[in-house]
């Protein structure tokens, strides 16, 4: 095991340009230009200072309980995390739950698509068995109930949408809505991203005040176009395709720089090393947010 690395200061913000390049139709044909949103509800509401920390366990902490639980998010506070990821869905009744997969089969006893089953349903489900006896009959939470274990121990929330094949923008719009009353009145608010722009704009619709940010697995041409359009303070990429370009320019625009999943030592060094401004781990047994990188 070598000595932690220590951890970088969080860089200063960086000040928002209010540039909106043009988004050809081309490029998004399902991306219509949004409306201007109300005077009262900037686009990038955290112009002074990130409210988030730089490190974030991946599905509470899933390579060490069963991911999406309230175990999970133990587990990785236990680890000194202070900040969080998830994925949230709809059930049939429209109730925002964690999941990642659009089926149950892989993480609970139960088969079909999650989706389709109301939440009275989902609720008395096991999600904890497949990781582990010791998990045994760890239930699928609530939006809610991790909600209420962010706010009463002062973690910050990621919250990806995951719809269900043709929900993209009303999953979107129901959590966005649900977050906003669910944290209403607090400093720091969750992080809505998604990797369906419709999902991105359902939120913007459901509570433009939330912050959002835009999830890539590639960089596409007019990625960034579409991160402005939406009015994203944030873009989430996978780990491999951020570089020192990427960063520059969203820093440009006032835009933070965060990827996923971060879990080798000499990744998350190299993206230290740019002025990253997020990285979400599974490895939070080996990552320290207070001491540095544990290798």
């Amino acid at each position: 095991m070598s000595k932690p690395l220590p951890v970088a200061p969080h860089p200063a913000p960086h000040p928002t340009r209010h540039a909106t390049p043009s988004l050809s139709p081309s490029l998004s044909p399902s991306i219509s230009p949004p409306p201007s949103p109300p005077t009262s509800t900037p686009l990038t509401p955290f112009t002074s200072a990130w409210p988030y920390p730089r490190w974030i366990a991946h599905r509470g902490a899933g390579k060490l309980a069963p991911e999406n639980t309230l175990a999970a998010f133990r587990v990785g506070a236990s680890h000194g995390y202070r900040a969080f990821e998830c994925d949230v869905k709809l059930s049939a009744d429209g109730r925002p739950f964690l999941l990642h997969d659009d089926t149950l089969d892989r993480t609970t006893p139960q088969r079909g698509v999650a989706g389709e089953l109301d939440w009275a349903q989902l609720a008395g489900l096991d999600a904890g068995s497949w990781h582990g006896r010791s998990f045994a009959g760890e239930p699928i939470p609530s939006l809610d109930a991790i909600s209420r274990y962010c706010l009463r121990n002062g973690h910050a929330l990621n919250i990806e949408i995951k719809s269900t094949a043709g929900s993209e923008f009303e999953t979107g719009r129901v959590v966005a809505a649900a977050a906003a009353t669910l944290w209403l009145g607090e400093a720091v608010p969750p992080l809505l991203s998604s990797f369906r722009p419709a999902s991105l704009e359902g939120a913007r619709e459901g509570a433009a005040q939330l912050p959002r940010a835009l999830l890539l697995d590639a960089l596409e041409p007019g990625w960034f176009d579409i991160a402005v359009r939406l009015g994203c303070v944030a873009v989430v990429t996978q780990f491999r395709l951020m570089d020192a370009g990427v960063i520059a320019q969203l820093h440009g625009q006032g835009l933070r720089a965060l990827c996923y999943t971060v879990n080798d030592a000499a990744d998350a060094r190299r993206l230290l090393a740019l002025g990253i401004d997020g990285l979400i781990t599974d490895a939070v047994d080996r990552f320290s947010p207070a001491g540095g990188l544990i290798d």
